[in-house]
């Protein structure tokens, strides 16, 4: 008997102009001891099913039909059985930890409400259960560390808790929803190092869902792949990834960022097999003519001379000195950009990285330290921003495409609105033109411009967040964890969009991302950070083949590879 069974499972959504099918005639098992991969693009009913075995499925959505048992049980429209089971024998470790944890509420709060609620424990025995599942899951200083909130933790510590709150109860099977997307390759390593060792230790099952093709090969052992809410493939995962018979799992097995090589550009697959090998060079031309033709001097374009910031900015001008204790996030940083080139920032969560990109961009004031742009410093005396000598030449790229776009504006609107606004005297006509230009070089129908953000897919989105950003003509473009939140077919075509992007137009970038194989693929150059200060910097190659820094071999050892099962 499996510890997991679903059979003939149907989902759909019914909306005023249609009924959308979010999974149909889903069938898999699984037992205990054993993690299932569920992988797929955006879309494709991942999620749901997940949402589906705890009964979590929001209207209009709706159960239509099929089984779902768990040790024989069925759960499908048995509210009385899943309150009993929710937590108990199941625990659901969410994508977002920050939102799946009630911020009014001390950790230890939350950890005891939750083990009495389903285990007869009295608040001493709970409370001492919360401190061992705390450093179960690797918090140290547990006891201390229990009396605080969820703010006061990172975005990894606050994964960890959520995993404690999921195996609180010592449920027989943990369903964890993306849990490692947000997070930089140590503390991914250490969470999912942390899942297999409980799936041994306590033989649980345990579903993944996951869009990272690394994270797979190196946690799982079986694979579903899904699309449009039918499973294309399912197998070992050896099998699955080695040989994949559909189009869908050869899509995103080939999509893969390689760690153990450079290319010169990402193979992508449609849906019916075919490899799509579509580059914007011919577009650019249209651009070129409006810019003029850009010349690469490959001059030093931006310098970073000991760039130090410290959060706590207002008690500076009260002490001569800095205590050894202050907290910099970012710590006495240099390096240099050239024209033309693309330079990686890589470390993990709280290293500095987003920081440096808004110290760069005038979000944020450099505590100490210069910048230079083009030979001219961007901070005064008074450490204000000298916007007016580089508007517009530098441009950045958000993580989140959704909240950095208006949501209130049409997307003729978002990317017509910077050139209004550095081209003052332009003509409609002209205008017209431009934004034309723009839609067509990020790979997007004309028909777009007349819809808003909220009617796209992430990755086209992050299409329309690139048009805005060329808008300007910048020189420099800096982008920021660009692809994290995207599918890697998707990602594949945005990173292939970007190089060709900076091949016709001359474009500098600076690219921050903890993705080391991306960085790999993207980067000609690439510092590591670390706790705000410079590991090392040199060519990307020789970082991957011969690092010098011991964090820098801490990083790509820890790395997932999809290479160690192919």
């Amino acid at each position: 008997m499996s510890l997991l069974e679903i059979n003939n499972l149907n989902i759909s959504y019914k909306t005023r102009k249609e009924t959308i099918v979010a999974s149909s005639n889903v069938n898999f098992t699984l037992e205990r001891g054993e993690i299932l991969g569920i992988v797929g693009e955006s879309g494709s009913g991942k999620s749901t099913i997940a949402n589906a075995i705890i009964n979590l499925i929001d209207p209009p959505g709706k159960i239509t039909g099929g089984t779902i048992k768990i040790d024989n049980s069925e759960l499908q429209n048995n509210e009385e059985i899943i309150q009993q089971i929710r937590g108990k024998k199941i625990g659901f470790v969410f994508q977002d930890p920050q939102t799946s944890l009630n911020p009014l509420f001390k950790i230890k709060d939350q950890l005891i409400e939750t083990i009495q609620t389903h285990l007869n424990l009295s608040h001493d025995e709970a409370l001492k259960k919360s401190i061992t599942l705390l450093e179960e899951v690797g918090i140290e200083n547990a006891t201390k560390r229990i009396e605080d909130y969820p703010h006061q933790f990172s975005g990894g510590m606050r994964q960890r808790v959520v995993i404690a709150l999921a195996i609180s109860c010592e449920p027989d099977l943990i369903i964890a929803d993306e849990p490692t997307t947000a997070l930089d390759v140590s503390i991914q390593y250490q969470i999912l190092e942390l899942l297999k060792e409980l799936t041994k230790k306590r033989n649980l099952g345990v579903i993944i869902i996951t869009h990272d093709m690394g994270v797979i090969a190196e946690t799982t052992n079986k694979v579903i792949v899904m699309r449009h809410g039918l499973i294309v493939e399912q197998g070992k995962t050896k099998d699955l990834l080695t040989n994949p018979k559909s189009s869908e799992a050869r899509s995103l097995v080939i999509s893969v960022p390689p760690t153990n090589k450079k290319i010169k550009r990402f193979k992508i697959i449609s849906p019916d097999g075919l490899e799509i090998t579509s580059s914007s060079a011919n577009l650019t031309k249209n651009i070129i003519k409006t810019w003029g033709v850009r010349k690469n001097t490959n001059q030093k374009l931006l310098e970073l001379k000991n760039i130090t910031k410290i959060f706590d900015d207002q008690s500076i001008s009260y002490r001569k000195k800095i205590d050894e204790n202050t907290v910099k996030a970012v710590n006495n940083v240099s390096f240099k950009l050239f024209e033309g080139e693309t330079l990686g920032l890589v470390g993990e969560s709280g290293s500095g990285k987003s920081t440096i990109a808004k110290i760069i961009t005038g979000l944020v004031r450099p505590s100490f330290g210069e910048l230079e742009y083009n030979g001219l410093s961007l901070y005064n005396f008074r450490r204000k921003y000298q916007i007016e000598k580089i508007r517009g030449q530098i441009q950045m790229i958000f993580q989140d495409p959704y909240s950095s776009l208006n949501p209130r504006f049409k997307v003729r609107d978002i990317i017509a609105e910077p050139i209004k606004f550095f081209q003052k005297s332009i003509t409609r006509k002209n205008l017209e033109q431009n934004v034309n230009d723009l839609i067509d070089i990020v790979g997007m129908t004309r028909k777009s411009l007349d819809r808003y953000p909220h009617e796209f897919s992430g990755g086209q989105r992050q299409r329309i967040s690139i048009a805005r950003a060329l808008a300007t003509r910048p020189r420099l473009l800096i982008c920021d964890e660009p692809t994290s939140a995207l599918d890697v077919s998707i990602q594949a075509q945005i990173l292939n969009l970007l190089k060709d992007i900076q091949d016709e137009l001359h474009l500098t970038m600076l690219f921050i991302s903890h993705d080391l194989p991306v960085i790999r693929q993207m980067c000609d150059r690439t510092t590591v950070l670390k706790n705000g200060m410079v590991c090392e910097t040199n060519d990307t190659e020789k970082i991957f083949i011969n690092p010098e820094h011991s964090y820098t071999k801490e990083l790509l050892k820890l790395m997932p590879k999809i290479e160690s099962i192919i």
